[in-house]
Formats: C-alpha cells, sequence, structure tokens
C-alpha cells in the first residue's frame, strides 16, 4: 500500500514539474504512438510523389503565410484517372497554443475535429496534369487536398506554388503542343514539334531535353503512364518467357531496356546527357533540345505512335506534347503472275531489267495439294536461280540449266516461285539465234502422284549402221518404267550437209514443223535397265545428212528432248 502511494506521488510530481510539452509534431507522435490520421504537409517548391491505393482518399495539409495573396497547386496522375479536390477550412476559434493535445491526435487532426467551415475551391477527375491557380481563401485556416483513384492503385504527383506568377517547375508546352509528321516512309518516320517556352527563358541555367517514346499500342498522357505502361508490358514478356522459354520481341523495337532500366518509376531520372554517351545508338532517345526527329528500323506496314516529352531533369519533372501516329509503308511488293493448270511460261530476262527477279504463284488443283514443277534453261549466257517457297517458308532453292529441274510440290495451297539471275556469273555472249538468259516452265497438278517422275538413265539416240540403208535408218533411244509418248523430228540437211546441227535443248515440239514428224510410240519397260525402244525411219532419200530428234512427251510437266542425232543415209545399196 505504501509503496503505491509512493508511485503516484513520483509520477505527481514528474507531472508538475516537467519541462513543458513542445509543440512539434515529433512530440505529438512519439515513436510508441500512432496517430489516428497521419500528418501529410504538402510542402511549398517541391515536387511530391503520393501513393493512392484503390477506393482509398488521402489527404495532404498546407497553410499559407499571411502576405501571400496568390497559388497554384498542380496535380499529375501517373497511368489511371484520379479524382481530387482542394478545400479551404475555417475554425471558429483557434486552439490555444498552450493546448496540449492527446497523442492519439496530430495537428491537422486537432483543426479538422474543431468547430469550423469548409469552402470547396475546386475539383478535377481525369488522367491529364491539372492546375488550379488563384487567390489564396482569406479566412481559411488549412488547406486540405483529397486525392482518391476508384480504378486501380496508382500514383501521382502534387506540386504547391505560393504566389503569383509560373513556378517553372514543370516545363511549359507551347500554344500548339501536338507532335507533327514531316515524312513518312518504310522504316522510319520524321517528326517535329513546337518549342518549349521554357528553352527559350531558362537555356542557359537549366537542362533540358526532349524525349521521343515509339510502340505500337496507344498514345501516353504522361511520362509516368509510359513507364508504367513499359513495366506492365515488361512482367508479360517475362511470363510469356517462362512458359514458352523463349523471350519474346518487345511492342518498343527502337527504346527496347533502355526506358525501363534507365527510367524506373521509383527513382529519380538520370542526367539525359549520360543516357545519350550510354545509349547513342538509339536515335531520337533523348535528342536533347532539338524539335526534329527521325525514327528509325521500324517495321514496314505498321502503325506506331509516337510521344514526345520535354524533361526538366533540375526538377525532376516532365511534360508530354499531344502524341501522333503514323502508318509506315509497306515494301514494293512485286508482279506475281499466276502460272496457269500445264501452261508453258516463257520467262526471258534483259539487261537493264528489274534486280529482283520475276515472281510466279501457282495453285495445284485436288486435295491432295501436289503439283510438279518443271524448268529449264534456254540461253547459256548467265545463270538462273529457281527458288520456291510457301507461306513465307523456303521450300526449295536450285540453279536452273540445260538439263532439265523438277521440283515436287505437295502439301501447301499455293506456292511462290522466284525466278532471278545469279549476279556471280560472268556474262557470255550468247549464241546466235538462242535467246539469252531466258527460261521456260510448267506447273502441273499431279493427282495420284507419290513423286517426281523418272527421267531416261541417258538423252543420247544411237543408231545402228549395220541397219542403215538407202532409204531409212534405225534409231534407239532408253525409256523410262513409266507410260509415255515418244515422238521422232526429222530435218533434212541435204548432201552437200555438214555432219551438226539440230535444235536446242529448250525448245519442244512445238517449235517444230508437223511436216518433220515421222512418227510417234507408247513405250514402257518396268525393268529400267532393259527401257530401250527403237523406230525404223523410211522414206529417206540416198546419200542425204539428215538429224533427228526425240522427244519425251509425258502428262506432268515440259517435253524432254533428246541429244540431237545425225545420220546419213547409203548412196548405194
Amino acid at each position: 500500500m505504501m509503496a503505491a502511494m509512493a508511485w503516484y506521488l513520483c509520477l505527481a510530481v514528474s507531472l508538475l514539474c516537467g519541462t513543458p510539452w513542445p509543440q512539434g509534431h515529433s512530440a505529438l507522435a512519439p515513436e510508441n504512438e500512432v496517430p489516428l490520421r497521419p500528418t501529410a504537409w504538402l510542402p511549398d517548391g517541391k515536387v511530391t510523389t503520393i501513393h493512392l491505393p484503390k477506393g482509398r482518399t488521402r489527404r495532404l495539409y498546407f497553410t499559407l503565410k499571411k502576405k501571400v495573396a496568390m497559388m497554384s497547386v498542380t496535380v499529375s496522375p501517373c497511368d489511371l484517372p484520379i479524382e481530387w479536390t482542394l478545400e479551404a477550412r475555417t475554425l471558429k476559434d483557434k486552439p490555444p497554443k498552450s493546448l496540449h493535445w492527446s497523442t492519439k491526435k496530430s495537428m491537422p487532426e486537432v483543426w479538422w475535429r474543431g468547430p469550423g467551415t469548409e469552402a470547396k475551391i475546386h475539383t478535377y477527375t481525369g488522367n491529364a496534369m491539372n492546375t488550379y491557380t488563384g487567390p489564396s481563401y482569406a479566412p481559411a485556416s488549412i488547406y486540405i487536398l483529397r486525392l482518391q483513384s476508384k480504378d486501380q492503385d496508382t500514383r501521382a504527383t502534387v506540386y504547391l506554388h505560393e504566389g503569383s506568377g509560373t513556378s517553372w517547375a514543370f516545363p511549359q508546352l507551347p500554344s500548339d503542343s501536338r507532335v507533327h509528321t514531316l515524312g513518312v516512309g518504310m522504316t522510319s518516320v520524321t517528326l517535329s514539334w513546337a518549342p518549349s517556352a521554357s528553352l527559350k527563358r531558362l537555356h542557359t541555367q537549366r537542362s533540358y531535353d526532349y524525349c521521343v517514346l515509339v510502340n505500337r499500342k496507344h498514345n501516353y498522357r504522361n511520362l509516368c503512364a509510359a513507364q508504367e505502361g513499359i513495366r506492365k508490358e515488361r512482367e508479360k514478356d517475362k511470363k510469356r518467357e517462362k512458359k514458352d522459354k523463349r523471350r519474346k520481341v518487345t511492342v518498343w523495337p527502337i527504346l527496347k531496356d533502355w526506358w525501363w532500366q534507365q527510367w524506373d518509376a521509383d527513382t529519380e531520372l538520370r542526367s539525359p546527357a549520360a543516357l545519350r554517351d550510354d545509349y547513342g545508338h538509339l536515335q531520337c532517345a533523348c535528342k536533347g533540345t532539338e524539335s526534329v526527329c527521325t525514327v528509325s528500323e521500324l517495321v514496314p506496314d505498321t502503325q506506331y505512335y509516337f510521344d514526345v516529352f520535354l524533361i526538366d531533369r533540375l526538377n525532376g519533372t516532365s511534360a508530354a506534347y499531344t502524341g501522333t501516329f503514323a502508318q509506315t509503308h509497306e515494301e514494293a511488293r512485286p508482279a506475281i503472275t499466276p502460272l496457269r493448270e500445264g501452261e508453258l511460261q516463257w520467262v526471258t530476262f534483259r539487261d537493264g531489267g528489274s534486280t529482283s527477279g520475276e515472281f510466279f504463284s501457282f495453285r495445284p488443283r485436288g486435295w491432295q495439294q501436289s503439283g510438279l514443277l518443271t524448268l529449264q534453261s534456254c540461253g547459256s549466257s548467265e545463270k538462273i536461280n529457281v527458288t520456291v517457297s510457301s507461306k513465307g517458308k523456303e521450300l526449295s532453292s536450285q540453279a536452273v540449266g540445260e538439263n532439265l529441274a523438277q521440283i515436287w510440290l505437295q502439301g501447301s495451297p499455293s506456292y511462290l516461285i522466284h525466278l532471278e539471275k545469279d549476279g556471280t556469273a560472268a556474262p557470255r555472249q550468247a549464241a546466235p539465234g538462242v535467246l539469252k538468259a531466258s527460261v521456260k516452265m510448267q506447273a502441273s497438278s499431279t493427282y495420284h502422284r507419290q513423286g517426281i517422275p523418272s527421267l531416261p538413265s541417258t538423252l543420247q539416240i544411237k543408231s545402228f549402221n549395220r541397219l542403215r540403208s538407202c532409204e531409212s535408218v534405225t534409231l534407239a533411244w532408253m525409256g523410262t518404267e513409266e507410260r509415255s509418248l515418244y515422238c521422232v523430228y526429222r530435218q533434212r540437211l541435204g548432201k552437200g550437209g555438214g555432219e551438226k546441227g539440230g535444235t536446242a535443248p529448250c525448245l519442244g515440239p512445238e517449235s517444230r514443223s508437223d511436216t518433220e514428224r515421222v512418227l510417234c510410240k507408247y513405250f514402257q519397260e518396268l525393268n529400267p535397265r532393259r527401257a530401250v525402244t527403237t523406230a525404223v525411219i523410211g522414206g529417206l532419200e540416198p546419200g542425204v545428212a539428215y538429224i533427228f530428234d526425240v522427244y519425251l512427251m509425258r502428262r506432268w510437266g515440259i517435253p524432254i528432248k533428246y541429244s540431237s542425232k545425225t545420220v546419213r543415209t547409203r548412196k548405194e545399196c
């Protein structure tokens, strides 16, 4: 009992004899006590960033000096719309200075709980930077700034300026704050914008930089929204990496990782001059004070959105121009000629023509989607290359010469055929009467076929001297195991004609007269080694040289010409 009374006596003495309680905020909220409403004072002349949880109202308090007649409050939301109001609260009676407030109440709460009146000065809802400028509220005891985000968690920056005139804390935009498009190409866009008044007034005292952001989604209202958009996009990319185990291409092909690494949302801006030194290859990323910029390395036939931000690196603030968008031009597509079923197509390359070559398309008939493409060069002055692709994927590529080239088409509804001259080949003088750098080509649908048709083991024609007479000769040539039609043509050279002659290998029966055809026969032998057929050509004149040509006429592809054979009949029999 005596011990308890002694304890109460000591406590009373300490309260009566102790030092007066300080009026500062630190005395009102010691470390072991939490005020009901934490004090959040808005300082003058300093950019303040505040976090806004979804659906929760955040309050900032400030007072003005006695002689301040004008003030301005600037609120810049980040990436989401917010609602903010500015109110002035006047107490009927000011609390005495000697009042010892409870440690559970902060100083603004004492003002708020006391009897008084409130007047709403300004309110705004949106995601754009908004500034209230006006006279101070004369009877006001304290100003209350309320901010709320109803959609998602976000943040905003707030700036208080006491006095009249421009604070110059934020870069000033010109009257025409739009980004203009000067020129658009396939892979580049040239932009321009009006210079800021901040550069004209304080270009010797402050450091400003224009920074350009390019993306394929939409324009941004401010720099903070752009940072948040890039951060979210990178998070999506990381999730795709983990899921697909490969890195996806970002939607910002120009700036890539630079904006994320250098302008993190929770850090201060680095010096754009330093950024230019580290990332000089990134055109227009931070281009100083020039108001013209050409963004390159874009994708043709793609819509891009362009935003320009004016950065004040001393104050850590920025202003956004009204962005624009542009569609890059599509690549110059070459003319594509469709190939008709079974139609013979001649392609001639002339000097000074298109360097990209010639393009053709073919759609096989039937549900099998299979076809046969045959080509043969007619003129050896330059090499010709053929490339077959489907849906952007190359299927076959090879050179085309005097020998027949066969390309099997299967599995795609359409094919793109590209013929071009080989620039590495040295030009040679074309033979007289032969087309220079020309190719004949045919595409056919191959119903029920399983592969490329077989070719004869040799294209040589053999004549038998013992079976040669004054009026006839006997010829033999190799055939195939497939049933095909073989046609023989002859050409009279005369009694004094030489032993050499014949038509070019690329010329087919369509170039021969019907009077030169002497016979046509079908032949088939399942054993390729025994696939030899013969023909006796009669009705000839004694002692006259003849040139014989044999053509293999197939159901698919262009005819195959055997090597010409010159035979002279006997003079005497």
